[in-house]
């Protein structure tokens, strides 16, 4: 009994720690923002490019450690879109969100990601949806809407929750192109293959993060090494080795703890005080995404 009790313990150890990791990654992303009030902070586009330079060079290191070798010639197409979508695309939207937005909301809104993915697994993947999954969607949007869009004086049109929004959806592309190849790579293999092909992708913004390089302060370039390091890399490892031993479904359930850490650390460091809509829209938007994930299935298509 205590041999199983171990893995299993692990694992959940496994899944706190990249909670707390993936959690600090929207204030630590706040922070190495340049804002008026710090001047030594990336644009959104370079922060996205160093932050992946870094990770994928830690991704190089660990396919050569473990002699993993280069992906098939024929799904090199769909690790690209991979890439671009959920660490190109998603990196550089949730940065520009952030800059706006303030930790907690945004982590609320980038948990509306699930939604997104059980909304493509019906379309593209024939899946299908109970009554409750549907009225879980319903609901998660509602609350995506209290969080982004309402404030004392009504609704409100927000750009930077819209990119927020963005955001969730690149990160539901990224998993739902990523289903059909984890039959054919582990979930770490793939990880690495797509931190790589988006951060070439990124590249397109070197003139900028060489332009911010020489105006950076060394606070944010740390903070920068860190979410490369720590929340990417070390976050996707953790993760991935949990899932190769629990559901998939239990695993995404825990993500909905997220916003509440990310929220306790950005009070805690920055200062950043929940506003009333941001905690009554982030409390309906999880309870949608629950309803989605744990009473959502119907059965497979037919």
């Amino acid at each position: 009994m205590k041999t199983q009790q171990r893995p299993l313990l692990r694992n959940y150890v496994f899944v706190i720690v990249t909670l707390i990791l993936w959690a600090s990654s929207f204030p630590v992303v706040r922070y190495a923002l340049f804002a008026e009030d710090n001047p030594g902070g990336f644009h959104p586009a370079s922060l996205a490019l160093l932050r992946f330079l870094v990770a994928s060079a830690g991704a190089s290191v660990y396919l050569a450690a473990t002699h993993a070798g280069l992906p098939r010639k024929k799904d090199l197409p769909r690790i690209g879109l991979a890439g671009l979508s959920g660490i190109a695309f998603y990196h550089v939207l949730f940065n520009f969100g952030e800059q706006a937005v303030s930790s907690g909301a945004a982590a609320a809104l980038v948990a509306f990601s699930p939604v997104f993915i059980a909304l493509m697994s019906v379309l593209l993947l024939k899946e299908h949806l109970s009554v409750w999954g549907w009225l879980g969607i319903l609901t998660s949007t509602v609350g995506v809407i209290i969080i982004g869009f309402v404030d004392v004086t009504g609704f409100s049109f927000n750009i930077y929750a819209l990119a927020l929004v963005g955001s969730a959806l690149a990160t539901g592309i990224y998993f739902v192109l990523a289903k059909p190849l984890l039959a054919h790579y582990s979930g770490m293999q793939f990880t690495c293959y797509s931190f790589i092909a988006g951060t070439l992708a990124l590249l397109v913004f070197l003139p900028l993060l060489i332009r911010d390089l020489g105006n950076v302060s060394g606070e944010a370039l740390v903070s920068v090494l860190y979410l490369g390091l720590f929340p990417a890399l070390l976050g996707y490892a953790l993760w991935n080795t949990a899932l190769t031993n629990m559901q998939t479904s239990r695993l995404a359930v825990f993500l909905n703890v997220s916003p509440i850490i990310a929220a306790m650390i950005a009070w805690l460091w920055l200062a950043e005080i929940p506003t009333s809509f941001t905690i009554i829209g982030g409390i309906v938007a999880i309870i949608g995404v629950l309803m989605v994930q744990l009473t959502g299935e119907s059965g497979d298509a037919k």
